[in-house]
């Protein structure tokens, strides 16, 4: 649970904000002064704190002198700050000496609840902006997957593959989602003379075009509400080594302008700064749109396209390969047999059989996911038809329906999300977004029912 500092003079105001927080999933820790705030974040021990909720206004210390202790010592954390109508012009100042926002008293709970799901939101992407920068001084990407394939549709994909590789073109990846465009991308960038410089990927529909423009350009501190330091992006990330860009279709008009300027001049402007960086980069592009109609529409720009698109590969989508399904079944369940320390011998007869009749319109992703569940879900040592939710097995008629037994309404929602999230790869944002609910409510849901 994320936990929230609250500073407030006021006890009726601690004991409100203290209940309503707690009641939404926060744990919270209350001062009445700012030199006991101050005196619990800067004591020796590890001190877990998500948000400081603080007055501006306190009669032992003033708001903005805590404000400046709290951003000297601990930068990367975000201070709200809470302010009444006659203290404005103090709001305004504290922004300038790096507070995340403001909120003017009294406000509805509704704008501070979504006031502090928006820090947590921007804390998690920082966090993973992080992680990201670790893997990449490791040498490249996390991902270090294997091809596998017994097809010759695949093997003229595969060597198109390398072949390319060795060159230092832009790439333009195109198939439907699923069959595997990131692998392709990373093979390409392992076998490049770029192999030990950094390979970044972005998927590009799961940000908004705000969030988008400044995690690949980066930001200057207070660039905008929030940017509370320098921030580098992706581009910079990749400098020397390979960005691959999913979905580059959904990007807008201004940020597809600014990706034409790194390929075409080497050099960008972070967010909020009025100075280039050069750098070197390649970049793999890859869709499942028809990026010659959305050229023809007006929705993407020509120019850019034909930069992006030196060289396409094209990727075909599982039905038209089946020839595969079977190793990549076995190279799947081998892969969470081990992961969750079971021992099933393999795939019976009747089970293959159903998977090579199935299009698989989920493509690689989808065949991994049933792979997956029918581990999570075998008794015995050998994968069965019944753990197979495709074929015969997705839709029941309406009889047995009717003969199915009954369950709690939390196990229905249990499995709506399972299923969902199976579907976009864990892909959390996503699953969100199609459930109509928050990231934050999405990750209690996964924590109370146990999802992985």
């Amino acid at each position: 649970m994320p936990t929230i500092f609250i500073c407030d003079d006021e006890a009726e105001i601690l004991r409100y904000l203290d209940k309503l927080l707690q009641a939404s999933g926060y744990l919270v820790e209350t001062f009445s002064r700012g030199a006991d705030l101050l005196k619990r974040l800067n004591s020796g021990g590890p001190v877990i704190c998500d948000i400081v909720l603080q007055d501006v206004r306190m009669p032992d210390v003033d708001g903005l002198l805590v404000l400046k202790q709290l951003h000297n010592r601990k930068p990367d954390l975000p201070v709200i700050i809470m302010t009444g109508h006659g203290t404005i012009n103090d709001a305004v100042q504290a922004i300038r000496e790096g507070a995340y926002d403001y909120i003017t008293k009294p406000f509805p709970k509704e704008k501070l609840l979504g006031v502090l799901e928006r820090v947590l939101d921007h804390r998690r992407l920082a966090s993973e902006n992080l992680q990201l920068r670790k893997e990449l001084q490791r040498g490249g990407s996390s991902r270090a997957e294997t091809m596998v394939f017994k097809s010759a549709r695949f093997r003229e994909v595969y060597d198109l593959t390398l072949q390319v590789a060795a060159s230092d073109a832009n790439i333009m990846i195109l198939g439907e989602s699923g069959t595997g465009k990131e692998l392709i991308a990373g093979t390409i960038h392992g076998n490049s003379p770029r192999a030990g410089r950094p390979f970044v990927s972005l998927n590009c529909a799961a940000l908004s075009d705000t969030l988008l423009e400044s995690q690949l350009f980066g930001h200057v501190r207070g660039a905008f509400t929030g940017a509370i330091i320098n921030q580098k992006g992706l581009v910079e990330e990749a400098d020397g080594g390979t960005l691959f860009l999913d979905e580059i279709g959904d990007v807008s008009p201004a940020v597809q302008a600014k990706l034409l300027r790194v390929i075409q001049e080497k050099d960008f402007i972070a967010v909020g700064s009025t100075r280039s960086k050069k750098v070197d980069v390649r970049f793999v592009a890859a869709t499942n749109k028809d990026l010659q109609c959305e050229v023809a529409e007006g929705r993407f720009r020509e120019d850019l396209y034909y930069r992006l698109n030196v060289i396409t590969i094209e990727l075909p989508p599982l039905r038209e390969r089946r020839e595969d399904i079977e190793p990549l079944a076995l190279h799947f369940l081998k892969i969470y047999t081990a992961r969750m320390k079971k021992e099933l011998r393999g795939i019976d007869g009747d089970a293959l059989q159903t998977m090579l009749q199935y299009d698989w319109p989920g493509n690689v992703r989808e065949l991994e996911n049933v792979i997956e569940r029918a581990v999570i879900l075998a008794r015995t040592d050998t994968i069965t038809p019944a753990l197979l939710p495709i074929g015969a097995n997705r839709e029941r008629p309406a009889a047995a329906q009717e003969l199915a037994p009954l369950v709690a309404l939390e196990e229905i929602e249990r499995r709506h999300i399972e299923a969902v999230l199976a579907r976009t790869g864990f892909h959390k944002s996503r699953s969100a977004e199609i459930l109509g609910i928050s990231r934050k409510t999405l990750d209690r849901k996964i924590a109370e029912y146990g999802l992985s």
